[in-house]
């Protein structure tokens, strides 16, 4: 469990996640890690509770009957619908105490948003004969994703230059900061590098200079790197799936 102080104007607000195999650390969830980090990146005060889900307490399953992590409890009132707590997050924790994380282009919210699908496709597939039509489809969303992050944004361009932009110099997939976009993707990337690479023998390409632009640039923040679950917790979690795929 992880906690921040608060202050008399501070919200209440406590997040619970999936534990890992030990039953306290973060454990493998793209959906719990993406509220930690919109939370984190919002400067709200919360606490983190992890939830072991094999011996779940009593009172979490009088709180949220039914529910698995991640849900939210803000001010005392229960929040369980993935889409709706991160829409009332940005409603609520809101200018001028916390920031917008909405990206500006609406573009930036569908990049890569068939990748992980395309992933979990293949990485459960136990025909060898399909493997290669799989890592294809894979390799196919990863470059449309590298595509978007090497084409300049509308406002990277300068309409009084007489020099074209002709590639992208932002960090993240709206731009210098990271956003709800990122928050959504980042997650699913990391688990497709860990997992892939342990039980499928495919990485990333190196040629796509933006993806790894991308991840390199979300490393060097902890909003994402100190909110990623160990990769032997993203192994675990594909073992069994994965069997026969090798």
């Amino acid at each position: 469990m992880a906690s921040r102080v608060r202050d008399k104007k501070d919200p209440d607000i406590e997040l619970f996640i999936k534990a890992g195999h030990d039953g306290e650390n973060i454990g493998n969830c793209p959906f719990c890690q993406r509220f930690f980090m919109v939370l984190w990146l919002k400067g709200a005060r919360f606490n983190v509770t992890t939830v072991d889900m094999k011996k779940r307490p009593e009172e979490l399953k009088d709180l949220a009957p039914g529910s698995n992590p991640p849900f939210l409890l803000f001010n005392g009132e229960l929040k369980t619908d993935v889409i709706k707590i991160e829409e009332f997050l940005e409603e609520t924790l809101a200018p001028p105490k916390y920031p917008h994380l909405s990206p500006r282009y609406s573009d930036s919210f569908g990049a890569g948003s068939d990748i992980f699908a395309k992933f979990s496709a293949y990485i459960k597939n136990k025909c060898a004969d399909s493997r290669g039509k799989f890592e294809k489809a894979l390799l196919k969303e990863l470059k449309r994703l590298d595509n978007y992050l090497k084409e300049p944004l509308l406002d990277e361009i300068d309409a009084n230059s007489s020099a074209m932009l002709l590639v992208s110099k932002r960090k993240f997939l709206d731009g210098n900061e990271l956003t709800m976009a990122d928050c959504n993707l980042l997650p699913k990337l990391h688990i497709i590098k860990v997992a892939a690479k342990k039980y499928l023998n495919f990485e990333i390409p190196k040629e796509m200079f933006f993806v790894w632009r991308y991840l390199n640039n979300a490393y060097k923040r902890n909003e994402f790197s100190q909110t990623c679950p160990a990769d032997e917790e993203i192994e675990r979690a594909y073992a069994d799936a994965a069997k026969n795929t090798q």
